[in-house]
């Protein structure tokens, strides 16, 4: 990665979760400290790239399926470093019209996706922590271009497991902002999965990132359903995020669970 000028609050002396995600997924928004981590990771977990490249194949399909039943916003929480396939480019490829705002608590992850969606009118990107919903909805790049009285895809792809205790909180109060309608879709690492090697795995991965900016918190499935609370659960039910919407996508599950609720 080029060097700076970096923000001061940049702290470069350990791994940020979205940088090694961006790493993993072939990008080259990251730093040799968040390259170090992620060659840890997969000796912890040879499966983490390819649990990475499933995420990213996911919410591309649950931006389809929001937009085949007529959803037209999308709020992409811990939206990442942008790389191929981000949310305004796979809905702009059905309908330029489509609203979306990214939020993200990096800085880095910020400052390029405001250079990606330069002059887009469309689509914004606010640096705001996804444990305060009030300030996320709050926020002019939020408020100012999403209609909460109109259905909202509210995108929270791989980053609750970087919450910790505040997803449950967190989430009840966007739940409850959002319109009847409204699309909340999830994808979580767990080692609630039947392959007691792969359990294991994401368990080492959870130490992995312990010293790190981003720790890693595992939820059950049940805990994962739990997030949706009484928005009615969509498709096959919690699967793997390989199987979501259809089984059979993936040769392989990659021990993180998708939930996709509507409210009703």
């Amino acid at each position: 990665m080029a060097d700076g000028p970096w923000p001061d609050e940049l702290d470069l002396s350990r791994p940020n979760g979205a940088r090694v995600y961006d790493h993993l997924l072939g990008g080259a928004h990251n730093f040799q400290v968040d390259r170090d981590h992620a060659r840890r990771l997969l000796a912890a977990n040879p499966e983490q790239q390819f649990g990475a490249q499933a995420n990213r194949a996911f919410l591309r399909r649950v931006v389809e399926w929001c937009l085949e039943r007529g959803v037209r916003q999308f709020l992409d929480l811990g939206s990442g470093i942008p790389t191929v396939g981000n949310v305004h480019e796979i809905a702009h490829a059905h309908d330029p019209a489509v609203r979306v705002a990214y939020v993200d608590c990096d800085p880095i992850a910020v400052a390029h996706s405001a250079e990606v969606i330069e002059g887009l009118t469309t689509v914004t990107v606010t640096r705001a922590d996804l444990t305060r919903p009030d300030d996320v909805l709050g926020a002019d790049g939020i408020a100012g271009l999403l209609d909460l009285d109109e259905p909202v895809a509210l995108l929270a792809i791989a980053c609750l497991h970087f919450t910790g205790g505040d997803a449950e909180r967190s989430i009840a109060v966007f739940r409850e902002r959002l319109a009847p309608g409204s699309v909340l879709a999830i994808s979580h690492g767990s080692d609630d999965v039947d392959d007691a090697d792969h359990a294991a795995r994401m368990r080492a991965v959870v130490e992995s990132f312990r010293d790190t900016a981003s720790p890693v918190t595992l939820r059950s499935r049940a805990e994962i359903r739990g997030l949706l609370g009484d928005f009615a659960l969509a498709g096959p039910g919690i699967v793997d995020i390989t199987d979501w919407p259809t089984a059979g996508l993936a040769p392989r599950p990659a021990a993180t669970w998708a939930a996709v609720g509507v409210k009703g």
